[in-house]
């Protein structure tokens, strides 16, 4: 595609997704000088003629979580004064958004917050995989496309199964999303139970479903510090489950989630490459990553072209 009309711009979150996607859309990247001055505020600019032409910024707002935001905002605000038609922000992870609602009193709502400095900046549409809560969504007065990065995961694991199959929500509020992931992969659905006492923990209370002597895949939209996860797997092998295996679009893996991981039951964790991923990662075995590139690069093309986006959330 003729760069005149489109333009690709990458952040620093993740660049090399951020090259995967060009390289699967055809499109080349954008030349972006972007640094930081000694005090650690953000400069960015764009190196070329991109005035009047369709501008799609890749920048997850993954950890650094501010930085990354920020260096998004500055991003756009710079696309916005360079005279372009519009701005689609591509965000594969969406930073803040567990804080999605008031949970206690006194407590901000920091995803609307997010949506609120994203539309100030100036986007014009909004791209992610799996949001915490769909109803993110509704933050936002331009579009939103949140496209569902578990398919990725679900036709990359099609090939690999072969025994009875449960697909495992961790919790009641993943049962819509392990729905789903089950429906394409003909499996069938257990939920876990747990209380939650504070942030980062989580305690196992039952299981409803049968897992006996079945292969189970835990389903959820993250993984942060994978306590929720090893407890849950190991309920499951409590339970009778023959061995255990976890899906999530985005791999967060933060604090000591590697050190838990190493030491749970877990036989596998696939994830995509929405965030990137240290080399310790890389190492462990037991992560798998799947990149969601060729999703991003599709949507990016169907929306520069009008065409529709609906079929992708198949």
């Amino acid at each position: 595609m003729a760069f005149n009309t489109i333009c690709l711009i990458a952040g620093s979150a993740n660049p090399p997704l951020a090259k995967e996607i060009s390289n699967r859309a055809k499109i080349r990247l954008g030349d972006v000088t972007l640094k930081r001055f000694s005090d650690g505020e953000i400069f960015v600019q764009i190196e070329e003629n991109v005035r009047g032409s369709s501008a799609f910024v890749i920048q997850p707002t993954c950890a650094p979580v501010n930085d990354n935001l920020m260096e998004l905002l500055v991003l756009i605000d710079a696309l916005k004064r360079a005279s372009v038609d519009s701005i689609t922000a591509v965000v594969p992870y969406y930073g803040y958004s567990r804080q999605d609602r008031k949970a206690a009193p006194r407590t901000p709502i920091s995803a609307k917050l997010v949506a609120d400095l994203l539309q100030a900046a100036g986007v014009d549409r909004m791209v992610a995989l799996d949001l915490h809560a769909g109803q993110i969504q509704g933050f936002f007065d331009v579009p939103f496309d949140n496209l569902y990065g578990l398919n990725v995961i679900a036709t990359h694991m099609k090939e690999q199964l072969r025994d009875e199959v449960v697909i495992v929500s961790p919790d009641a509020g993943g049962v819509a999303r392990a729905r789903a992931f089950a429906k394409q992969l003909h499996a069938n659905l257990a939920i876990i139970d747990k209380r939650r006492e504070k942030a980062n923990q989580s305690e196992v209370m039952n299981i409803i479903g049968e897992v006996k002597g079945c292969d189970c895949i835990i389903v959820d939209d993250m993984v942060d510090t994978a306590g929720t996860l090893c407890n849950s797997a190991k309920a499951l092998v409590d339970a009778g489950a023959k061995r255990v295996m976890a899906a999530a679009t985005h791999g967060v893996l933060s604090g000591p989630a590697i050190e838990r991981l190493k030491a749970s039951v877990l036989e596998k964790l696939i994830v995509t490459d929405t965030i990137p991923h240290s080399d310790e990662e890389k190492r462990d075995g037991r992560i798998e990553v799947v990149s969601c590139a060729s999703l991003l690069a599709e949507a990016i093309k169907r929306i520069h072209t009008g065409d529709s986006v609906s079929s992708l959330f198949g």
